[in-house]
């Protein structure tokens, strides 16, 4: 594993520990001390933003090549998110992530279409073309292929909803939950 995933991983593991502890002290702090706590942590996370903040602008001052080299390191690519300062839109990392995918649905006879997406509710919600659609091949294309490719572009991104031709209502898949279909239309086997 290189070592900037493993650094990655590290990290995803140490904002896991931080809501573990502050799980523990709010429930074992007095209300007023874990409200201290909380401002505390704010605090830090805002004076360390600054400097990002300040970070970007340098590094914008210096050319588009010290950006794009911030946003493709996965480390300074998840502190610019936290602190609102990526500088490539929700909308932008997310078809992009769509497009990178396209390839390997297209052998599949199928594609993938963006409908919506809601940056305040850190949601999309697509559709499957082609013979990929209410496919049970297509669900693990879309688990392992669309879903990871729009996390690792748009980690904000909770909730995909995959709308289905055949009914006006969406399918909606969370997270790591596949859909269940009875059976495939192109006659692929799961």
């Amino acid at each position: 594993m290189p070592p900037q995933n493993l650094r990655a991983q590290n990290l995803r593991a140490t904002g896991d520990r931080i809501e573990s502890l502050l799980d523990g002290l709010r429930g074992s702090l007095d209300p007023r001390t874990f409200e201290q706590v909380e401002e505390l942590l704010r605090l830090v996370s805002d004076l360390y933003g600054g400097g990002l903040t300040r970070i970007v602008q340098l590094a914008g001052d210096q050319g588009p090549a010290m950006m794009q080299a911030m946003v493709d390191d996965d480390l300074v690519a998840s502190l610019l998110l936290v602190h609102d300062l990526h500088p490539v839109s929700l909308a932008v990392r997310v078809e992009a992530a769509l497009s990178s995918v396209r390839p390997l649905l297209a052998t599949h006879g199928g594609d993938v279409e963006l409908l919506d997406l809601d940056s305040t509710a850190r949601a999309v919600r697509l559709r499957l073309l082609g013979s990929c659609d209410g496919c049970p091949s297509s669900s693990v294309t879309l688990q392992s292929a669309v879903e990871q490719a729009i996390v690792e572009a748009a980690p904000e991104i909770v909730v995909i909803d995959v709308d289905q031709p055949t009914s006006s209502a969406g399918v909606p898949i969370k997270l790591g939950v596949k859909p269940v279909y009875d059976s495939c239309p192109s006659g692929v086997a799961p």
